[in-house]
Order: structure tokens, then sequence, then C-alpha cells
């Protein structure tokens, strides 16, 4: 399996709600790295440090998020995931997107890295 294929696994394992198969594709010490100024900015080292301080706190600020992706492009070891971040605002329910950008780096299968790019100035104004 290509790296390319291991990351699109990846998201559609997301969106199915699969996180076990998700974290199975993460190396034991994955860097995760949500951007400055996001919601849960911050470094988290392993797969349960991603669980618990990313993907079970999406809730706080947004229903129903969901990542959309347009368009991957791999080089070697690293995966770029070109797409959108979709929600329902917490509080009235209307639907928000963002522009986003993931950066994954690979090793023997795995993803080791991850890097978040996003406009978190504009994900802030669609959460409030």
């Amino acid at each position: 399996m290509t790296n390319k294929e291991i990351i699109r696994g990846l998201y559609e394992s997301f969106a199915s709600g699969d996180v076990a198969a998700v974290t199975a594709a993460f190396a034991d010490d994955i860097s995760w790295t949500e951007a400055d100024g996001f919601p849960l900015a911050g470094t988290y080292i392993g797969p349960q440090a991603v669980v618990e301080n990313v993907f079970m706190r999406l809730g706080e600020f947004s229903e129903n998020w969901g990542v959309v992706v347009g368009r991957l492009v791999a080089d070697g070891d690293t995966v770029v995931a070109d797409g959108k971040y979709t929600w329902n605002h917490k509080k009235t329910g209307a639907p928000c997107a963002v522009r986003m950008a993931h950066v994954w780096k690979l090793a023997d299968g795995k993803a080791i890295s991850f890097l978040q790019h996003v406009d978190t100035a504009r994900v802030r104004e669609l959460i409030e």
C-alpha cells in the first residue's frame, strides 16, 4: 500500500467513525500538531493523546465535525491533504466550512507526524 493510499484510508475511516482504524494507522509515537490559534492548539504525542485532546474534544465547539479531502499530493514519505473542515455551529446549527491542509509524514507504513494548516481566525469567527 502506498503512503497516499494509507492516508486516504485514514480519512475514510475517520468519516465512518472508525477511530480504531484511524489510530491503527498511527505510529506509537506520532507527533500531532494542531495550529496555534485553533481551539485545540498544541502538539500531542501518541494515538491516545490525539484521541483525548483532539477527536474527543471536537464536540466542545462544533456538531457533526467532518473533513472533506479534495486532493492528496504525495512525495516520498510526505502526503498533503487539501480540503475543508465542515461542521454545524454548536448553538445555531448553521453549517460552517473552512479550507485546510494537513501535512503527514510516514515511515514503515505508519503516520509519524501530522501538521495542521487552517485559517484559525476564520474558525474562531465561525464558532463564536
